[in-house]
């Protein structure tokens, strides 16, 4: 399946896929039936700004197989671009709902990153919970540095060695999605970047009421929640994002 068969437009130079939550999921299960490696970037604020900022990384998110709206502004983006249908399609729903499938679909899940070891137990200990017949096959929490060469080809061995099929990685942005591109030709899964996914599967962080997410305020109950480590994030890249946006809407260069 071709990235162009999908319907996409850039927001500001980068590209963001029009589709719902079935059909992502939909897509995820036909990539990982061909035993080869894909990765999927679920898109934020934060990320289309970090691609506006940096040639290299916007490559490297614009060359993925499937770049999903996960934050509400950029879904409003594509409707006011023309597309009335544009959703929000949240990474968090789409790991819940492929983790649903898992048993059924016999789609073997694995998990990359998270902040320690314990974090990823609760993860797989509250999904197994809510999902029973879920089959989880590999997980790690790599160490803040750099791996090494020997360190990093154990990584894969034992990814592809559990027979992984859709690969969670949560190692924050840009990080995650650079680890996908150079790991795309090394393993034989999907792989999706889900950010801080796993601290709110293990509890350790809340998600924003769906009120909130609905009218696109996630942001602001995240930022109230953890002022200390995102409020440069989000006063720097918010109001430039508006600001860029806006030109573009207007056709104007920036």
């Amino acid at each position: 399946m071709k990235k162009n068969k999908i319907n996409s437009l850039t927001i500001l130079n980068m590209i963001v896929h029009v589709l719902s939550l079935d059909e992502a999921v939909k897509y995820v299960c036909e990539y990982s039936n061909q035993l080869k490696g894909y990765y999927i970037c679920v898109a934020n604020v934060h990320m289309v700004m970090e691609a506006f900022d940096s040639e290299s990384f916007r490559t490297t998110v614009n060359q993925a197989d499937l770049i999903i709206a996960d934050g509400k502004p950029l879904s409003i983006a594509q409707k006011l671009l023309g597309h009335k249908d544009a959703a929000q399609v949240r990474g968090q729903d789409i790991m819940n709902a492929l983790c649903a499938i898992s048993g059924k679909k016999n789609i073997n899940i694995g998990f990359y990153g998270g902040s320690s070891e314990a974090v990823l137990e609760l993860v797989k200990a509250n999904l197994l919970q809510q999902y029973s017949d879920i089959k989880i096959t590999y997980s790690f929490s790599p160490p803040f540095r750099s791996l090494t060469g020997e360190e990093d080809i154990e990584v894969i061995k034992k990814i592809n060695g559990a027979k992984v099929d859709v690969l969670f990685v949560g190692i924050g942005c840009p990080k995650q999605e650079m680890w996908m591109a150079e790991h795309k030709d090394k393993l034989n899964c999907v792989m999706l970047g889900v950010g801080a996914a796993f601290d709110f599967v293990a509890g350790n962080k809340k998600h924003a009421p769906r009120w909130i997410q609905s009218i696109g305020l996630e942001w602001l109950f995240r930022l109230l929640s953890e002022p200390k480590r995102l409020w440069k994030r989000y006063l720097k890249q918010n109001p430039r994002f508006i600001w860029y946006f806006t030109l573009q809407l207007l056709g104007k260069n920036y």
